[in-house]
């Protein structure tokens, strides 16, 4: 796993970021922590922005744009702007450009196929989150998406035989009790909904994301660990797999209304502003997130859930009583824990006047690293929407 933090800290870039030193106790600069706060201020936004977009869109009266457009989009744009970036490494020489590619991409053909299935799911998740965000308020889906912690962390154990701390697994039942508890509310009522949106609808859509999110993510580092592509190059991949999976996606659900209506029918630039925020937000989270250690993380998504309540409340009307606020505070809490680092996490079960004194905790050799939040690509603390990126050695 690729470290990144300041202290003690223990934690992972974001999905494929790559990663910067991690800094002795005492030596981290005032830059340093400018960027660290600013990384904390652009995930949180990040967060909350997009849901709240896709929200607002898709209940807007009027015409409707087709969800599966704007997934196609999104991977259209962030192909392009790998491409770019990719151009520009190469100093603007095409001729380089295109012998890289035709090596990385056709020669190592089978490196390149290998992506396939992580794309497969990714398209799908992106699609999932649509419908979820649709069928159910902001505040609810962002409480509930946290289940990508416990689905990541489940197949980190089953597929990459990673061990799990006592504290990991008690945060892991205490997000499960706050989304059931959350879910109970919004099936109880939890204020008033529009006559379209389905709430079972939306569960079944954002647990099947969930789901997809923690198996891409690590089957995606169960692939691809040791591979040497560069962070563009390899997103470059995903987006032309994504492109073409997005496609055959739209065909098949709404291929006959998109031929009648058209491609960008529906589009205004409250859409534009979700396909860039999809397509860039991601991007920029992956190049802010390697100066933000995994409990900055935590915080970040704690604070997104927060936001994206407060904003529900004044752009839907969303209603917080108290089951949502108890729900919601556990999945917070959850969130928190679990990105503890496991040195900092015995620290505090066992001895917390110890904090005061240097660290000396280290990864005992031959143990794997504990597991990180997902991508996802999405994870949305590096987000639902998240960019499918890697390094040499991929972060969660």
């Amino acid at each position: 796993m690729a470290a990144v933090g300041s202290g003690c800290s223990t934690a992972a870039a974001g999905p494929g970021v790559v990663s910067a030193g991690a800094l002795e106790p005492g030596t981290m600069s005032a830059a340093h922590r400018r960027l660290k706060y600013i990384s904390l201020a652009v995930l949180v936004v990040q967060n909350a922005s997009l849901i709240l977009s896709i929200r607002y869109t898709r209940t807007l009266p009027g015409d409707r744009f087709f969800a599966t457009t704007a997934v196609v989009m999104a991977e259209v744009l962030k192909g392009l702007t790998c491409l770019l970036l990719l151009f520009a490494q190469k100093r603007g020489n095409v001729k380089h450009l295109v012998l890289f590619l035709h090596e990385a991409v056709l020669v190592q053909y089978v490196d390149t196929f290998k992506l396939a299935v992580p794309s497969l799911i990714y398209t799908l998740q992106n699609n999932l989150q649509y419908v979820a965000i649709s069928n159910l308020p902001a505040a609810t889906f962002q409480v509930t998406y946290q289940l990508k912690i416990l689905t990541t962390a489940l197949f980190s154990v089953l597929m990459l035989n990673r061990s799990l701390s006592r504290l990991q697994w008690a945060s892991l039942l205490l997000l499960f009790t706050g989304v059931a508890i959350v879910q109970a509310q919004q099936a109880g009522g939890g204020g008033p909904r529009p006559l379209d949106q389905n709430p079972g609808v939306g569960l079944a859509a954002v647990v099947a994301s969930c789901l997809s999110s923690g198996f891409a993510g690590v089957y995606f580092e169960k692939i691809l660990k040791g591979s040497s592509g560069s962070v563009w190059l390899r997103n470059l991949q995903l987006g032309l797999f994504g492109t073409l999976l997005g496609l055959l996606g739209l065909w098949w659900a709404e291929g006959a209304a998109v031929a009648h209506r058209g491609f960008f029918f529906g589009y205004t630039p409250a859409v534009w502003g979700v396909v860039l925020n999809q397509a860039f937000g991601g991007l920029l989270v992956a190049v802010v997130v390697k100066y933000a250690d995994n409990i900055l993380k935590g915080f970040a998504t704690s604070l997104s859930i927060v936001l994206s309540t407060v904003a529900s409340i004044r752009l839907f009307g969303f209603h917080v009583d108290p089951l949502f606020a108890l729900g919601a505070g556990l999945v917070i809490g959850a969130v928190y824990l679990y990105s503890l680092p496991r040195g900092a996490a015995k620290a505090m079960a066992s001895a917390p006047a110890a904090a005061s004194g240097p660290c000396t905790h280290q990864q005992p050799p031959g143990q794997p690293p504990p597991p990180q939040l997902s991508a996802h690509r999405g994870d949305l603390s590096t987000e639902p929407f998240l960019p499918k990126l890697l390094t040499k050695v991929k972060g969660s």
